[in-house]
């Protein structure tokens, strides 16, 4: 399978699933765009373990892949923005591949488990969903400009989501936000389908990421008992997740398969 000559952006590529994204993109021919915040402003000033956007570019060119790396706050739509001026005017006007992936509501999902939705500033649903469902919307709307304009149009978005838009998971805003997320990728794919723009959700599944390991082994990670689960076993499940390249290998599957797009 080969991408060569594919332009792919993934969001949140500095560690987890994004930057097994990366990796498996890249590995695979594709230019990468990989954006996350600045050092200063990340997780990393807290757990200095995590890895970073510089050593998953690092890694990608080790694999024979070309990474750019691009310093975005999508709290911010501005520099979303920009982020798309930039790849639209470095690329001719092409983008292949959006991966919307970028989260910033981690810490606070797992650091009050225990809390119920009203027992919660309202605020937590803008510090889980603003930079999930709010910026996968603005990127999906600048990565379709661009897809639909190319000649022939074609392209394919995948955004990240989890059983969490199925049944409960985590938190009421989470759920909320990725069902959401799911009918945005329904919509979305219906309105494009006749540039051969396919529009999906993906979910992986349990990932044991680096993240999840560091606050396990702090035990740092408090979530919500469940009745169907216990917290413990939740722990175990997430510990002995699958790699963080196993998603990116089912995205490479589907970039590649003429089948995907018709």
């Amino acid at each position: 399978m080969s991408l060569q000559g594919k332009v792919a952006l993934v969001t949140g590529a500095s560690r987890g699933i994004g930057r097994g994204i990366a990796l498996q993109l890249g590995g695979n021919g594709a230019k990468v765009y990989i954006t996350g915040r600045k050092p200063e402003q990340s997780l990393a000033t807290q757990y200095t373990t995590l890895p970073s956007l510089e050593k998953t570019a690092k890694e990608i060119e080790s694999r024979g892949g070309q990474a750019v790396i691009v310093y975005t706050d999508h709290s911010d739509m501005s520099q979303v923005k920009t982020l798309f001026q930039q790849i639209e005017s470095e690329n001719h006007g092409n983008l292949d591949i959006l991966v919307n992936n970028a989260f910033a509501g981690g810490k606070a999902l797992t650091s009050n488990g225990e809390k119920l939705f009203f027992e919660e500033e309202p605020e937590v649903w803008d510090i889980i969903n603003n930079v999930g469902l709010r910026n996968h919307y603005y990127c999906s709307v600048y990565a379709a400009r661009l897809m639909t304009k190319r000649q022939p149009p074609s392209g394919l978005i995948v955004n990240i989501s989890s059983l969490g838009g199925l049944r409960y998971f985590m938190s009421v805003p989470y759920g909320m936000g990725k069902q959401a997320l799911d009918r945005m990728s329904a919509d979305m794919g219906l309105e494009l389908a006749p540039f051969k723009v396919t529009v999906l959700s993906l979910w992986p599944g349990a990932v044991k990421t680096e993240l999840t390991s560091t606050l396990i082994e702090k035990n740092e990670m408090n979530l919500k008992k469940s009745k169907d689960i216990s917290e413990d076993a939740t722990k175990k499940i997430m510990a002995n997740g699958e790699s963080i390249e196993f998603p990116g290998k089912a995205i490479v599957a589907l970039a590649t398969d003429p089948n995907v797009q018709r």
